[in-house]
């Protein structure tokens, strides 16, 4: 069934490549470029493939994904997953912003399988966003779907809409952090979170 699911999308995915790429094709030439010179004939196509994979979020239920991979455990101390790359495109300008996410929980009789983490920052990541918003919705849909004592989510960024126009500053980056539970009500938690990802 998942299976099936799956080629459906991507068959609604495929149907709209055509037009992708002629939208592509047009802003290229809007740029003054010439959209048949060799090295441009296929970058319409190609663009038109990125985009979709840069925002295949759309097509992906988090919760689904965390779901697939519960299971009661009496463990009830900090499981931290950090250092996880994260790429999304800034809805402003549709630019790049990447970096790394930081991952906790205390959980509350159910762990999720440490892959499913990962799985579910893309989902969301995978989208136009801004980072605040992907922040919390991280922290949420783990909070939601889990229900556990307390979740904490760190991300820190560095956004091209920054470093390649506008204010054009080279090496600034942004950290957002969302908190749930008792890494909002003990401080000991919060701080023991934020120890370890430093």
């Amino acid at each position: 069934m998942a299976m099936k699911m799956n080629k459906e999308k991507l068959q609604i995915k495929n149907n709209i490549i055509d037009q992708l790429s002629s939208n592509y094709k047009e802003i290229i030439e809007l740029t003054g470029e010439d959209s048949s010179r060799e090295g441009l004939i296929k970058t319409p196509l190609r663009a038109s493939k990125a985009i979709q994979f840069l925002t295949n979020g759309y097509n992906l239920n988090p919760s689904e994904i965390l779901n697939s991979a519960i299971f009661n455990e009496k463990y009830d101390e900090m499981v931290l997953v950090k250092d996880i790359e994260v790429y999304s495109l800034c809805e402003h300008h549709l630019l790049p912003f990447f970096g790394k996410c930081h991952v906790a929980y205390i959980p509350n009789g159910k762990v999720v399988g440490l892959s499913k983490i990962p799985r579910l920052i893309d989902a969301f990541a995978r989208r136009l966003q801004v980072q605040e918003r992907l922040t919390s919705q991280i922290r949420d849909c783990i909070d939601f779907t889990l229900k556990p004592q307390g979740v904490a989510v760190c991300i820190d960024a560095k956004h091209l809409c920054m470093q390649m126009r506008g204010v054009e500053k080279q090496n600034s980056s942004t950290t957002t952090s969302a908190f749930s539970g008792c890494f909002i009500d003990n401080d000991k938690s919060r701080n023991e979170f934020l120890n370890l990802i430093k």
